[in-house]
């Protein structure tokens, strides 16, 4: 995984902070291998409820822009005890829960 331990808690924690205490974090793409080379941060949330409203998501870059370097971020949202969207299925596939 190509993310720094520092990083790793600077994503838990705004995900916590925006999100709440439930939510899951999955890092998929390109950054879950390490021999692979540059690429954005495409993280998976599983929340309970609603999707986050779009000041959440805000609060949330705002947050990790500065311990991610202002590293672009993907986000992708699942809501737990609804069937993944087809994308949303590989996230939950290959994605790591950090």
């Amino acid at each position: 995984m190509r993310l720094a331990p520092s990083e790793i808690d600077a994503i838990k924690t705004a995900a916590r902070a925006a999100f709440g205490d439930a939510v899951v974090v999955r890092l998929f793409g390109s950054r879950v291998h390490d021999r692979l080379k540059g690429g954005d941060v495409d993280l998976h949330f599983e929340v309970s409820g609603d999707r986050p409203a779009f000041e959440q998501q805000c609060r949330f870059l705002d947050l990790v822009e500065g311990p991610l370097d202002g590293r672009k971020v993907d986000t992708l949202f699942s809501v737990r005890g609804f069937r993944p969207e087809p994308f949303e299925a590989i996230a939950y596939r290959d994605g790591v829960v950090l």
